[in-house]
């Protein structure tokens, strides 16, 4: 694991080394407190629970960690230096989880930095915190499956516009499976499909975590979901390299 995690710092450095780390977060952060203030009516609702804030998490990582990956390995490949990357002396799953580890560490100091919400609901009244940070467990899951997702995908192209609307139009598939209209319309028609689409969904697995509830299922579909689309993604290098 050692080398995995020299390639994490090395890119997680780079984060910072640039404006992205800046405009990203700010951005996340602004948007969070907009939409759990406005939209969630944070404080009409009446009650002590970071609900409002968790039911838009998934929506804005749909858009914001695709902007994220979407220069993980395109950018990579533009410039050339994904030969050099591939050529040191380290197994190539291991260039992979360093890079998915950088951007899982950067999307979890953005989630870190919404404590103020935490701290203004345990002021305001008495929350579950263990809800609470049950509903943090399932954000940083989110966003590990949706930046496994669009590793995948930045990997298949060097252009970073369409490694972004990619991963974005995939995102947004698993995201909205367990939709109400997406299952309904599946109910009436195909039924077995509909709980196909119930079960692959990300937001639908998400909502037992801001309920407190940590289900193994869940878990084992995270775990399964990250690891299938890492896998892609060494797949595709591979054959890249190969070509």
């Amino acid at each position: 694991m050692r080398p995995a995690l020299i390639v994490a710092r090395r890119e997680l450095a780079a984060y910072f080394a640039t404006p992205v780390a800046t405009v990203f977060i700010v951005i996340f952060l602004v948007l969070a407190g907009a939409l759990t203030f406005t939209l969630g009516n944070f404080f009409g609702r009446g009650q002590a629970d970071l609900i409002p804030f968790f039911s838009f998490v998934p929506w804005l990582f749909l858009f914001l960690v695709p902007a994220l990956t979407m220069r993980l390995w395109a950018e990579e490949r533009r410039l050339g230096t994904i030969e050099l990357l591939l050529t040191l002396p380290l197994p190539q799953w291991q260039a992979v989880l360093g890079k998915f580890l950088a951007a899982w560490a950067f999307c979890g100091i953005a989630l870190a930095l919404t404590f103020p919400l935490w701290i203004t609901v345990n002021i305001l009244g008495s929350p579950d915190n263990g809800v609470i940070l049950s509903g943090y467990v399932g954000c940083l899951l989110v966003a590990g499956a949706y930046l496994a997702l669009g590793a995948a995908v930045s990997a298949l192209t060097r252009n970073q516009v369409i490694a972004f609307v990619l991963a974005v139009a995939l995102c947004f598939i698993f995201a909205a499976a367990g939709s109400p209209v997406v299952t309904e319309f599946l109910d009436t028609r195909l039924p077995v499909l509909a709980e196909i689409a119930r079960s692959l969904s990300v937001a639908e697995r998400f909502g037992g975590f801001t309920r407190g509830i940590i289900a193994v299922r869940d878990l084992i579909y995270f775990a399964s979901f990250i690891g299938f689309f890492l896998f892609v993604n060494a797949v595709v290098l591979d054959h890249r390299k190969a070509d």
